[in-house]
């Protein structure tokens, strides 16, 4: 076969690959919008603590056998984030959305909004409360601009604490010529020639 030939089979391959998941990537985007309908459809608000919360494998979980069969193969390898949950007199184990899990308060009691086994939200403020949000992370940028400006500030207190003991130094030594100006006299004084 030719060069020409060669390059035509390649294109016409990495086309049908294209075409293929293009197909596929509909097909499931279907699929997620009919189940997140239905998650929708399930959603309910309880009141409940978290006990515990960390991200494991599904198999390690404690979930029911019937729930670990629906769930695909490449899920069942993936540590998923999971929260230990005390709701009323019952304690379950249930799946989190990861948004959720990283904001997630622990020991607290909290309005879940769960649609079956999973977790899609919580609502902690009472009346009067605050909700603290999770602190962003830093850019490298803003972390090194912030340990300039904590150098910068010890800087300063050293100097200023520095003008401090200056100043303290040159009072006692101030204090001592006095002192010995008073004993023995004046230093270069005209009754003394």
């Amino acid at each position: 076969m030719d060069t020409l030939g060669i390059i035509f089979t390649v294109i016409l391959v990495v086309a049908l690959v294209l075409v293929g998941l293009y197909f596929l990537g509909n097909k499931l985007q279907k699929k997620q919008a009919e189940s997140q309908q239905l998650i929708q459809q399930n959603r309910q608000t309880v009141s409940a603590m978290v006990i515990d919360k960390k991200k494991i494998k599904i198999t390690e979980s404690g979930l029911p056998k019937q729930a670990l069969e629906e769930v695909p193969w490449y899920l069942k390898v993936r540590k998923m984030p999971m929260a230990k949950v005390k709701i009323g007199p019952q304690f379950m184990t249930l799946l989190c959305e990861p948004k959720v899990f990283e904001t997630l308060p622990l020991k607290k009691m909290i309005k879940l909004e769960i649609s079956g086994a999973y977790i899609m939200g919580y609502s902690t403020a009472k009346k009067g409360e605050k909700v603290v949000e999770k602190p962003r992370k830093l850019t490298f940028r803003e972390k090194l601009q912030n340990k300039l400006n904590r150098t910068t500030e010890k800087v300063e207190q050293k100097r200023a604490a520095d003008k401090v003991e200056n100043k303290k130094a040159m009072a006692q030594a101030k204090k001592m010529a006095e002192e010995r100006e008073r004993i023995m006299g004046p230093k270069n004084s005209k009754k003394r020639r």
